[in-house]
């Protein structure tokens, strides 16, 4: 799949369905509320918090993607939205660079409870891991979730990720810790996967 329309800025089929375009600062009103969401937010240690705290996270990330589609290059770390053909919010992704380790990426993907269970996760999952291998010459793409997020680490799974570690009572929640499980892919394993 090409993905240099994606790069320019414009949005692309995601599924018969959905589109996914390059986060603009017009989504971040859709994104405070899914993270303000407390089923959504249970998985996620930055949330629930203020919407000035997702601003300055998000803010520099929506300039150099604005930047990125300028340059006609990738931003520092792609982040993307999904949305149906009425341009319902239907979640987040992103392959982000890992700092001082070049070719390392993260894949990462957050989603609304009302578009769980529908196969968008594993789509952006899918997605994301490719662009990091294909699009950013990545030689390792990682990713980690909470051990209670099954729906995560089964994407994951699902997508090709081998499970590499657990590190025990990681997360402190309200009642108790949950581990935190890293999952990983080299370039290797990709073209394997896709031959």
């Amino acid at each position: 799949m090409s993905y240099q329309k994606l790069k320019q800025g414009e949005a692309i089929p995601f599924n018969e369905s959905l589109t996914i375009q390059l986060i603009q600062g017009s989504d971040l009103q859709d994104i405070f509320e899914m993270l303000n969401d407390d089923k959504v937010n249970q998985y996620l240690f930055f949330a629930p918090a203020d919407n000035s705290l997702y601003e300055g996270f998000f803010g520099p990330i929506i300039e150099n993607t604005a930047q990125a589609i300028r340059d006609s290059v990738w931003p520092d770390s792609p982040t993307f939205v999904i949305r149906d053909q009425q341009s319902q919010y239907m979640g987040m992704c992103a392959v982000t660079a890992v700092m001082f380790l070049t070719g390392n990426y993260e894949v990462g993907y957050q989603l609304p409870t009302y578009a769980w269970g529908k196969g968008v996760a594993t789509r952006a999952c899918q997605m994301m891991t490719e662009i990091g291998f294909t699009e950013l010459n990545a030689h390792k793409v990682s990713a980690d979730c909470y051990a209670s997020n099954v729906g995560s680490y089964k994407t994951l799974e699902k997508n090709g990720f081998t499970q590499e570690g657990r590190q025990k009572d990681y997360y402190k929640l309200e009642q108790g810790f949950d581990d935190k499980l890293y999952y990983g892919m080299t370039a290797e394993q990709f073209a394997s996967l896709n031959r």
